[in-house]
């Protein structure tokens, strides 16, 4: 069984053990985990198999001594929260550490959990057998994506084997010493084969790209090109080789999921191409996507619901501040819910403080911390089974305790939670009324958020039965389909 609340027993000496962590401008690793022992309460129900939170600062830092290192995940693991190991190919000490948390992890029946970003890194590294070609033959590289040279994407076969060995090196290092990977997740972002910013007019450059898509003046073509390559590269050199080592792992790349064709979303590093197709709502653009989740041959489905700084600019039609971020964000986890299959795992990417906001630009309003938390529940009831979370190191403690509370609200309902069907996805056109909904049987959890003074019951229609939801703010509701009138 695996501990998810600790005994007074155990809590006291890890409390005595870390004190009150002070606050500080740009805290440590070790900083962060101990405020957030100290400041995070336990969760009051068990989490029983649910996912854990991970992220961008629940990975890396542990206690030298074992046992200490022992509490201070089961500290964690009470609140909900899982630390994941950093792999670093080739640095032998970040492999001593990653192995050492797996084993201590193993060992208390804690899921073991890393991020392998850094062996995915980097197709596109610099190497002139990379690049696009010019007319002349004269190679040359994309520089619209800051750092970074992209190359050719037609050009990259050479650089698997490199990738594989990457991955190969810490895999079979985790193997050999007796420890399963359950969880792996990668943060592969600005490498490989993009087709936004410059992007599609570097390749209509390059005689390499067009041979391989002869109707590469079709945005849409060349999209699908380049997606298909890539994903190609995540399949064969992430998760074929993770399977041959631990098949029953949990494997994806953020951003990575199943969903309409469609994203609402864009990364702080995309700029949408002159001539590019996207789909107008108020001053949103949103993009036509290519289906890459399932050639990847991902595990789990990965979405990203962040409050990017230009969101809420997009939508001035509406007054209501929180509307405007609420509603692109509820847009994005619904795609995702929606066509996610209820047997694959899904797992959010979250941020609630405005994301990547422009030096020196002026600012917007901040969602609240009450229409965030509604967001959250309306991802777990619109079928999200876990959440993991990117912010910087000051947010840290802020995120995670808006993050846990929910999980911990929705663990009340652990039965609807990954065994119950998302069954309402309408995402309201305008401020206004929200219903979520889980399916259990004959059961429905339901949640209605107001954007608005309405206090009148609401009805929705659930297979062949139509409910009523009144009004009930702050909270869920458990009804009784066969109680419910059937639909004429």
């Amino acid at each position: 069984m695996k501990p998810t609340l600790l005994t007074m027993a155990v809590m006291l000496p890890v409390l005595a053990l870390l004190g009150a962590a002070a606050h500080a401008a740009n805290p440590t690793p070790e900083e962060i985990i101990r405020e957030l022992i100290d400041r995070v309460p336990p969760l009051t129900h068990p989490r029983d198999g649910a996912l854990p939170i991970r992220g961008s600062r629940l990975e890396g830092w542990l206690p030298e001594d074992d046992e200490e290192a022992k509490q201070v995940l089961l500290a964690l693991d009470a609140r909900g929260l899982a630390l994941s190991a950093r792999i670093n190919p080739g640095n032998e000490d970040a492999m001593a550490a990653a192995l050492r948390m797996g084993r201590l992890q193993q060992e208390l029946g804690l899921e073991v959990g890393v991020n392998a970003s850094r062996a995915m890194y980097s197709f596109f590294n610099g190497d002139e057998s990379t690049a696009h070609l010019a007319d002349d033959g004269t190679p040359f590289f994309d520089d619209s994506f800051g750092s970074r040279k992209m190359g050719c994407p037609f050009r990259l076969d050479g650089r698997k084997d490199d990738i594989k060995a990457q991955f190969r090196s810490f895999l079979g290092a985790y193997r050999d010493a007796g420890v399963t990977i359950d969880f792996l997740y990668l943060d592969w972002e600005i490498d490989g084969p993009i087709e936004w910013n410059g992007a599609w007019e570097h390749s209509r450059r390059c005689t390499v790209c067009r041979e391989h898509v002869p109707e590469i003046d079709d945005f849409s073509a060349f999209q699908d090109a380049l997606r298909e390559i890539r994903s190609a590269l995540q399949r064969e050199c992430c998760v074929q080789v993770v399977q041959e080592y631990f098949p029953d792992a949990l494997i994806c790349n953020y951003s990575v999921y199943p969903h309409s064709g469609v994203r609402y979303w864009y990364d702080y590093y995309e700029v949408l191409p002159e001539g590019a197709p996207y789909i107008e709502d108020q001053f949103a653009r949103y993009r036509p996507w290519y289906h890459e989740f399932e050639p990847c041959g991902y595990t789990f489905a990965n979405p990203v619901v962040y409050t990017w700084y230009a969101t809420w600019s997009w939508y001035p039609e509406w007054a209501n501040d929180d509307y405007r971020w609420f509603y692109n964000l509820l847009l994005v986890g619904s795609n995702a819910g929606r066509h996610t299959p209820q047997e694959v795992p899904l797992v959010t990417w979250v941020h609630w403080h405005t994301t990547a906001p422009p030096a020196d630009a002026p600012p917007v309003p901040q969602m609240s911390e009450w229409a965030y938390q509604e967001l959250l529940w309306h991802l777990y009831l619109r079928g999200n089974d876990g959440l993991m979370m990117w912010c910087t190191a000051p947010e840290t403690t802020k995120e995670v305790s808006l993050m846990v509370e929910v999980m911990d609200g929705m663990l009340a309902y652990r039965e609807f939670l990954g065994a119950g069907e998302p069954v309402i996805f309408h995402v309201p056109g305008e401020p206004g009324i929200v219903v979520s909904a889980l399916r259990l049987g004959d059961r429905l959890l339901v949640r209605r958020t107001d954007f608005g003074d309405n206090t009148a019951p609401v009805t929705r229609r659930v297979g062949d039965r139509l409910v009523t939801i009144p009004r009930m703010d702050g909270q869920c509701r458990v009804i009784d389909l066969a109680t419910c009138p059937l639909v004429d």
